[in-house]
């Protein structure tokens, strides 16, 4: 007994360590796989993100080549461009033409824009102040249309922005490298408006030699780079050019603020790279879940799970050991005793084998198959009762068959008491019991419990039949009433695959499933000796049969 018990603990302590291990490779495996998941999301939603402002800066190039002699008294010079600018309302604000003019033609401006219909006419500071014309700029850089007009942008026409500190550099810029440029991120219309871009597009005179003046679009900068799904596995942030120490986010309404770079060292954020307006934009996407997280409690189940079927196994290993010394005792004289209890001994090994491969299946592809761990928890417990049932159901025969009707039992599957049966009380194999049982609890487990477009649950009819000699073929057939493809849920992928493929090559049979007008219907069609095996009950007969004693 002393030896039993260091052996039972050696056991344990072995599969505890394996357990241990298979954690840790299941911890690794799954975040590895949300670290994937992620990158895979953050690189679309940057490859869009670069796709929508190539489609801006695109836009600017093609409405500067619209322009026709451009000149200071282009004070409708937008007009023609209305259409094309207005193709990406969803992040547009406002556009302008700013043109440059020189101290001379000051007053031939003026006098356009007055026609024009501008409110106030006269070139001044940025600010709204009266312009010193020994001071001003030549030329000077004076927004001479905007688009759309309405109270509050046609109040910028007349104003000098060869002072503005974030879109003079900008022009600059753009006169340099002869192509459309962005702004830094500021606050764009009013004290308080929304946080945006400007783009920037030079047009030049007819012979090219000058730039007379510039095509400015402004863009809203939470849907121009910030949009993103409720639903997704991030958020993103841009990396505020003005300070690297802070990130712009917006919020569900498009409020555009800065907030101080965050740092995760255990889930580091990841960082993408777009190209705007001649420069380069960082986008800093957060994960909104730990992976980690979620890898701890998949390996934590697992480690569970592990540690449950040591114990089963040290359960199983302690009684066969303890019935075999206690026989031992008994018939260590006896030869034929001996023997009867080593087959004894083998064909629960080959069982318990089989139970324990058939509970590590359905464990590896419950968890493998499973998108959420509740659903696939529960799934996991049914499917483990369901073989429960038939042990307990094969115990009380002593192993020599189940009677199918009892595989119906409601401690077995759901909805028992909504299924009518039909057949002959067919007694089936160990074997066959098993595949079944599972089978009938996939079918069960995903029967549709809402009420059908009469209002009606669901009635389900389980039938089967056994052909006539000389070639027997047991045929069971499933159905489902008050239920389609759009209503009833949707089979788990671990159930299609013991559906049409693990019980049929069980059983040596074939199976098909499909939807009626009215129903669901599963079909399964086997041999009926592989159903019955009555070669596998009768060894278990001799086995179970009581040894005469000499």
């Amino acid at each position: 007994m002393l030896r039993l018990g260091l052996i039972i603990g050696l056991m344990a302590i072995i599969g505890v360590i394996v357990s241990g291990l298979v954690a840790m490779k299941v911890y690794d495996q799954e975040l590895s796989i949300g670290r994937i998941d992620l990158a895979r999301s953050v690189d679309t939603h940057a490859s869009l993100v670069q796709e929508r402002l190539s489609e801006r800066e695109l836009l600017a190039r093609v409405a500067v080549g619209l322009f026709r002699f451009p000149s200071a008294n282009m004070a409708t010079a937008l007009q023609p461009l209305r259409s094309s600018i207005y193709a990406f309302k969803t992040d547009f604000l406002v556009a302008s033409w700013v043109a440059r003019v020189p101290r001379g033609d000051f007053g031939r401006a003026q006098n356009d824009l007055k026609v024009a219909g501008f409110p106030n006419p006269v070139i001044r500071n940025v600010d709204d102040t009266l312009l010193n014309p020994g001071t001003a700029p030549d030329p000077a850089t004076v927004v001479m249309d905007v688009e759309p007009q309405n109270d509050e942008t046609k109040a910028f026409a007349g104003r000098i922005l060869n002072n503005h500190p974030v879109i003079a550099p900008m022009f600059n810029r753009a006169v340099e490298e002869g192509r459309p440029v962005s702004s830094d991120p500021f606050v764009l219309l009013r004290a308080g408006g929304p946080m945006g871009i400007v783009l920037a597009s030079p047009v030049r005179t007819d012979t090219g030699a000058s730039v007379a003046g510039f095509l400015t679009i402004s863009y809203r900068l939470a849907p121009l780079m910030l949009a993103n799904d409720d639903q997704s596995l991030f958020s993103v942030a841009l990396r505020d050019p003005r300070n690297a120490s802070d990130n712009l986010v917006s919020d569900a309404e498009g409020n555009v603020t800065p907030t101080p770079l965050q740092s995760d060292v255990d889930n580091p954020p990841l960082v993408r790279v777009v190209s705007f307006g001649a420069r380069d934009w960082t986008l800093i996407y957060y994960a909104k879940t730990n992976a980690a997280t979620r890898a701890q409690e998949l390996a934590g189940i697992v480690t569970l799970i592990g540690v449950a079927l040591t114990l089963i196994l040290c359960g199983l290993f302690g009684y066969v050991s303890y019935n075999n010394l206690r026989l031992s005792r008994e018939i260590q004289t006896r030869i034929d005793f001996e023997r009867r209890l080593t087959a004894v001994i083998d064909e629960l090994n080959h069982r318990v084998k089989n139970i324990l491969a058939v509970i590590q299946s359905i464990v590896t592809r419950t968890m493998r198959h499973g998108a959420d761990i509740d659903i696939a928890r529960d799934l996991l417990i049914g499917r483990i009762h369901a073989m429960s049932h038939v042990v307990s159901l094969l115990s009380e025969s002593q192993w020599q068959g189940v009677k199918l009707k009892g595989l119906f039992e409601p401690r077995a599957i759901p909805h028992a008491d909504r299924i009518a049966l039909s057949g002959p009380d067919v007694t089936v194999s160990a074997r066959a019991a098993q595949s079944l049982s599972l089978l009938f609890f996939e079918l069960a487990s995903h029967a549709d419990e809402g009420l059908s477009l009469v209002g009606k649950h669901p009635h389900i009819v389980a039938t089967w039949s056994v052909s006539a000699q000389p070639d027997s073929v047991f045929h069971f057939r499933w159905e489902e009433f008050n239920t389609s493809a759009a209503t009833r849920r949707a089979d788990s992928e671990f159930g299609i695959v013991l559906l049409d493929r693990v019980a049929p090559e069980a059983l040596g049979g074939t199976s098909k499933r499909y939807f009626t007008d009215v129903s669901y219907v599963y079909e399964l069609t086997a041999p009926m000796e592989t159903v019955v095996d009555e070669t596998e009950m009768d060894r278990t007969e001799r086995i179970s049969m009581p040894v005469k004693k000499r």
